[in-house]
């Protein structure tokens, strides 16, 4: 089970395992005291129960701060769209529906997209100090996309466990290539790595 350690949207979790190519057994970032043993009893419930409180009002902070510099940016560039906001997990997620030219936002291969949501992060980060990972959606761009790649690394899972052969995909971004090392990690039998270089580096299926 791997997942894509280049993710622009979260380079912190990256966990490399070899120059060039790479095999992850987890999302998140490599604990620096694994193993060690904490004292769990110094830790009530409900300083937890704080904690998570806190850090979901500091991504609604996020969500609000980019929905406010979104919607500046929709009137000068004279476009229509409804913003919505949301959280999930560790993310705020925004989106922009309901416009006409919107797919304009989009552009080849989600490029547009991605410098817009990169704008949008260097926005909220300017106001809060702190680097942000929100998540920003186009007329459900990024939703049927992460379908289709779902879609796609469980049929080239299945494939490789059939033939026992490795399978290549095409070249794709860091985020294409992260939902699919998701989609494989939940099919028994078979594993996925990055290899290659940007722009041609790739996913590269195998059984395990």
């Amino acid at each position: 089970m791997s997942a894509d350690t280049d993710e622009v949207t979260n380079p912190d979790e990256a966990v490399s395992a070899g120059e060039g190519s790479e095999i992850v057994a987890v999302d998140s970032e490599t604990d620096a005291n694994e193993g060690e043993v904490t004292d769990v009893d110094t830790v009530s419930d409900e300083d937890t129960d704080s904690d998570d409180e806190d850090s979901e009002d500091y991504l609604v902070e996020e969500g609000e701060i980019a929905g406010d510099y979104l919607e500046q940016l929709l009137d000068v560039l004279d476009f229509d769209g409804d913003i919505d906001l949301d959280v999930e997990g560790d993310r705020a997620i925004v989106s922009i529906d309901g416009g006409d030219d919107l797919a304009k936002l989009v552009g080849r291969k989600g490029e547009i997209l991605d410098a817009l949501q990169e704008l949008t992060r260097l926005a909220v980060q300017q106001s809060t100090g702190e680097r942000s990972k929100l998540m920003l959606d186009v007329a459900g761009w990024r939703a049927n996309r992460r379908s289709v790649l779902s879609a796609l690394g469980i049929e080239a899972s299945k494939r490789v466990l059939e033939s026992g052969e490795r399978e290549e995909l095409d070249p794709m971004t860091p985020f294409e290539r992260k939902i699919v090392h998701d989609a494989v990690a939940k099919v028994d039998g078979v594993e996925s790595e990055s290899t290659g270089v940007e722009p041609s580096r790739r996913v590269v299926v195998v059984k395990s």
